[in-house]
Parts: structure tokens; sequence; C-alpha cells
């Protein structure tokens, strides 16, 4: 009975849905207040129904439910509870549930927050939603069914993919959807806007904090995704320029150029063709997202289904949505033209860069996704797009949009003098220099990628402070100190996700540059070196775990003789999937990991063992962190909620 209300929930959500689409938006154009209130009930109404089917699927899972054919196929009755519960997302058609109920939600935020939001404009962006959560409710209902019933159900599930059962992947797809969808309202801003054919300063400030929102949990988001890969899957690394990867990183690529953009047109009433377009593109790559995991027309250990005939309907709503947006703001371009002049050095032009640099990276990392997949069908071609050639054509972005962040930000608005901007920041750049130019000296025979790391991020976190001690003013050094408190949220905030970036370049340039690896076939007992420490393979035993059988080894790590850490790294296998499992055992520390993985055994006795020290690993995900409290910092400013005295400066909408 549950079930069945979670499968008519869903399909009322969708008429909902059509209603929200329809009415609100003849409403705007009739200039019908009836009409347009619609769009606030019935947001909530459809949030409220999407919720109540989520929540049966859930109780379907949690209670093995098995004659649900989605219950069946991605849970067990040995399961553990918490993967019961993320096995509801764990799968294409659940996942599609859990994508339509962020959808729900951010439009009832926008019911919810938006009362200063003009009632067309409001109408608008809540009717764009509505379109675009009858586009994935339909999508669901007609070919992804997570309600469909089995006429004899089987005693038991064929469980859930064993590298899903972890607490990492848990709660990294509702992160990385809350980022994803959550760039749906600022497609459904642009969009809005470009119908009224209005984009101005009050524009700007209303699309920053959705963006804002959905950019927070992108990050968190990602980073979880890459510590995951970091201990579950055992190969020492943290991000392996994988087709999923990719997808979700170049979402968060435009999306941090839309924030600086929005900037621009907040303060400058500039770049408002431009940032309109990011709103759109950064959508749109989401959409792309989705169809790259969900067809199977690219290979990835993330993919959720190998369904071509669902990758065309994504398609078909990718065509759908982006064309129609697209053909819109062609309309619409020559209207929107710039009111604030700037000139070539300023913080107008950084940004600008910042865009330009953000932008060309999310194409150069889409083209590398793509390739295998346009050699194959226009070239006949099979080939693989890696590491070397993302580490490649990234690099130098990366490198130069580190550069410039410190200068950019200490620019003034509309003109600013290159030489008076960069003396506050002189004494970074020669700390910087000095001790990237000290870690050169004292490795030997290793890259300069390292070094180079090494001054980026003291020149970025220093960069950062300096900014931020300079909003203080002058006088006496106690006044600013107390000055420091008064900063608005947005101006900490800016700092702390600046610093967390620079942090971030560090980590990586460290573990790619002076990461220790060794590979070796160890027999139990025996000791061997890795870089100062001496690890010793003491026992291997076999352990049955809840719904796996384990290869479990015991190993003691020492220094100078001095315990170290004793790990238990383990393979596992899970005999309802018939799939093995490693499990990497890892003593955390602050300056660096040390990761093991035991193998198989081998012939001549003894088991396969992979060994890495890992350099200020933590140090990755700690940055990411930062980042994304930095972007909460700056949510949290009064100025920067949800149209917060936004209304003060807009004119009356005029009519059409």
């Amino acid at each position: 009975m549950i079930v069945e209300f979670g499968h008519f929930a869903l399909v009322l959500a969708l008429a909902v849905a059509v209603v929200q689409m329809l009415v609100p938006m003849w409403g705007a154009y009739r200039r019908n207040a009836a009409l347009m209130a619609v769009a606030e009930p019935a947001a909530m109404i459809q949030f409220v129904l999407i919720a109540a089917s989520f929540a049966a699927l859930t109780y379907a899972f949690v209670t093995s439910d098995f004659s649900l054919v989605l219950v069946v196929q991605n849970s067990h009755t040995l399961k553990p509870m918490l993967y019961k519960i993320s096995g509801v997302w764990g799968n294409h058609e659940g996942s599609l549930l859990l994508w339509a109920l962020i959808l729900a939600l951010f439009g009832a935020c926008a019911a919810w927050f938006g009362g200063n939001l003009p009632p067309t404009l409001k109408a608008r962006v809540i009717a764009v939603q509505g379109s675009i959560g009858v586009a994935f409710l339909t999508f669901m209902l007609f070919t992804s069914n997570p309600f469909l019933r089995l006429a004899v159900p089987p005693l038991d599930g064929q469980d859930l993919n064993p590298l899903l059962q972890d607490p990492g992947l848990a709660f990294h797809p509702p992160f990385l959807y809350l980022g994803y969808v959550g760039l749906s309202m600022a497609f459904s801003f642009a969009v809005a806007a470009l119908i009224e054919g209005r984009v101005d300063a009050a524009w700007g400030r209303w699309v920053r904090p959705w963006t804002l929102a959905a950019w927070i949990f992108l990050t968190i988001g990602i980073a979880l995704g890459s510590w995951w890969a970091y201990y579950e899957l055992g190969w020492g690394g943290f991000w392996f320029w994988d087709p999923v990867e990719n997808a979700s990183f170049m979402p968060w690529l435009l999306a941090a150029a839309l924030l600086h953009s929005a900037i621009v047109v907040e303060k400058r009433e500039s770049l408002k063709a431009w940032t309109i377009l990011l709103a759109i593109m950064a959508f749109g790559f989401s959409l792309i997202g989705t169809f790259i995991v969900r067809s199977g027309v690219i290979t990835s250990v993330h993919s959720f289904a190998n369904d071509p005939e669902r990758g065309v309907f994504i398609l078909m709503i990718l065509a759908v949505f982006m064309g129609g947006a697209l053909t819109l703001f062609a309309f619409r371009a020559g209207t929107m033209e710039a009111k604030g002049l700037f000139a070539m050095v300023s913080r107008e032009s950084a940004l600008v860069a910042n865009n330009l640099l953000l932008s060309v990276a999310a194409f150069v990392v889409f083209i590398g996704t793509i390739w295998p997949l346009l050699a194959e069908l226009f070239f006949d071609r099979k080939l693989s797009v890696g590491e070397p050639f993302f580490n490649a054509a990234f690099s130098p972005f990366a490198v130069a949009l580190a550069v410039i962040l410190p200068i950019g930000a200490m620019m003034p608005w509309k003109r600013g003098e290159l030489v008076r901007g960069m003396r506050p920041l002189i004494p970074a750049m020669l700390l910087a220099f000095s001790v990237g130019a000290l870690v050169w000296a004292m490795q030997t025979g290793r890259t300069a990628l390292g070094p180079v790391g090494v001054a980026l991020g003291i020149w970025v976190v220093l960069g950062a402070g300096i900014d931020l001690w300079s909003r203080t003013g002058r006088g006496p050094v106690a006044g600013r100190i107390a000055r420091l408190g008064r900063l608005p949220r947005a101006d900490w905030g800016k700092v702390t996700a600046h610093a967390g970036m620079g942090i971030t370049v560090f980590a990586v340039c460290a573990m790619l540059a002076w990461k220790t690896e060794d590979i070796r076939i160890v027999q139990e007992g025996a000791s061997y070196p890795l870089g100062p420490y001496e690890v010793t393979l003491q026992s291997v035993e076999e352990v049955q775990g809840p719904n796996y059988r384990s290869t479990q080894a015991t190993m003691v790590v020492r220094r100078d003789g001095a315990l170290v850490a004793t790990l238990t790294p383990e393979k596992r296998f899970y005999p309802v999937q018939a799939m093995p499992t490693t499990e990497a055992a890892i003593d955390y520390g602050f300056l660096r990991d040390i990761y093991l993985v035991i193998g198989d055994p081998q012939d001549g006795g003894g088991y396969a063992v992979r060994s890495y020290i890992e350099p200020f690993a933590n140090w990755l995900w700690g940055g990411c962190l930062i980042m994304a409290f930095g972007g909460f910092l700056s949510l949290s400013d009064r100025r920067y909620r949800v149209a917060a005295g936004a209304s003060r400066r807009t004119a009356a909408v005029p009519a059409e």
C-alpha cells in the first residue's frame, strides 16, 4: 500500500508540475496576480508529493520489500541499514527520484525565500523550475519508474554494488546532486530575465546566493567523491580524470566563473550577456553530466546505467532546455548592453580574466572527456584520454588562475594602477618565491611541481590575508584588528574560500610530486622499507563480514624501532554480487598518510602488497572544506541572502 501511495504521489507531482509550468508563466504574461500566485503553492505541493514518494521508496528499501524490482536489484537482507538507505539512490531510478526531489526543493525554496522578488520574475522563475520538473518526472515515470512490481517476489535481493557500500558513497551523491540541481535555479533566473528582457544589478544580487549554494554543495560533493576514491579503490590516488568525475568538475568550474561574473553585474552592471550565458551553460553541463552517468555511451566506473535508449531521452531534455534558452539568449542579447565601463587594469578586468580561465579550462576538460566518443563515432577509432593529457592541458589554467587571484582581489573597481595594487602584495610574493626556491634547492632529482605548488599556495593564502587586512583601512594596528571583527561576512567568506583554494593547489602539487610508492610481494612475517619507515606483514587471516568474506592482513609500521601504527588492509569478496573490492588501510597524519593495500596470494607464496606515503593528503580535503566554509560564510551575510534588500533597488517591471 505504501509503495502504491509513493507511485501515485509521483504521478500527482507530474500533474502539479504541469500546472506550475503553465499557469504562473501565463499569469506573468497577462500581469494577472491571481494566476501568478499559483506558483508558490504549486512549488510547495510538488515538493511535498515527491518527498512522500521518496519516503515510500526508502521504506521499501528499509523493510526489504522484494516485490519491487528496484529493491531486488539493489538490496539484500544482510546488508547494513546505512547501505539499505543509501541503496535508494545507488541506482539509476532511485537517483533520478533524488534528482527530482532536490529540484522540487529548490523550487519550493524560491517560493519560501523569494518574497522580495518582483512578482513577475518570481512567477517566471518558479515556472521554469516547474518545466524542468515536468521533463524529469516524465522521463522517470515513462522510462525509469522506481515503483515497478514483480509478480513473484524472490526470497532475497541481488545486493547493492559493493563499491557503493561505503559511508563516503552514502553521502557523496546527495551533496553532489544538491550542487548539480542547484544550478537549475541560476538557469531559471537567467531564462526568466531573458523573457522579461531585464538584467540589472538587482538580478545579479538575486542570482548569486543560489549559485553560491550550488557551488558549495558541489565543492563538498566533489571532495567527498575524491576522498572515497582515495581510500576505497586502493590505487593510492585522489583524482583519475574519469568521465563522471569530470562531469561534476565542469559545472563546478562554470559555477565559480558565474559567481565572479555576477559580482560585476551587481557592482558595475557589466558582463550581463556573458553572465546569462554562464548561467545557462553551467546547468547545461549538469545535464551533460547526467547524460554521461546514465547513458552508458562513455565508460566509467561511476555509471548508474548502461542504457543508450534512456540516454536519448536525456539528450532530448538537454536539447530542449539548452536549445530553447540559447535561442532566447540570441534574441535578447542585444538588449543587455553594459552600463559600467572599466579600464584594462581594474577589478572588472581581473574578473574577466578569471572567467576566461575557468571557462576555457572547463572546455578543455569537456573536449578530453568526449573525445573518445567522437573518435569512435567519426573516425572509427577506440582510444582513451587519460591523466597525462588532462594534467598537461589543465595545469596551465590552474597556475594562471592562482597567480592572478591575489592581484585581482587587490585591484580597485573601474580603474586602477598595477604597481599600486601590487605594492601590498610584495611581501607575499617574496616569501612565496623564497620558500619555493628553498624547496627546490632541498629536493634532488624531483619534478619542479612541488616547489611551484609551495610557491603558489603561499602566494594565494597570503594574498587572501593581505586582501582582508587591507579592508581595515589605516591607523594603529590595534584599531585595525578590532575592525577585522566588524567586516562583513562576505569579505571573510571570500578570503576563506581563496585561502582554501591556495591550500588545495599546494596539496595537489605536493601529492603528485613527493609521493612514495612501493609495490612488491611480501611473505608473512617479512619486513620491507618504505621511506623512513619499516613495514612488517605480521599475519593474514580470513574474516567473515555481515555480507562479505574478507582476507585481512595485519601490518605493523615502525620508525627507528618505535611503533607508528598497526594497520589491517582487506581484500573483500561479496558472494551475492560475486565481486571483490579492495579496502586500503591508512594511517592518517597531519603531514603524511601511510597507505597500505593487500593484494592476491601469489603462486610462490606471499601476497602482493602496495604501499604509499601520501604527503599532505589531508590538506587536499581540508582545503576543499575551507573553500566550502568560505562559501557558507558569504551565504550567511545578510546582503547576499536570497533577494535580501534587493527590492529597495528594483523599479517596477515595465509592461510588455
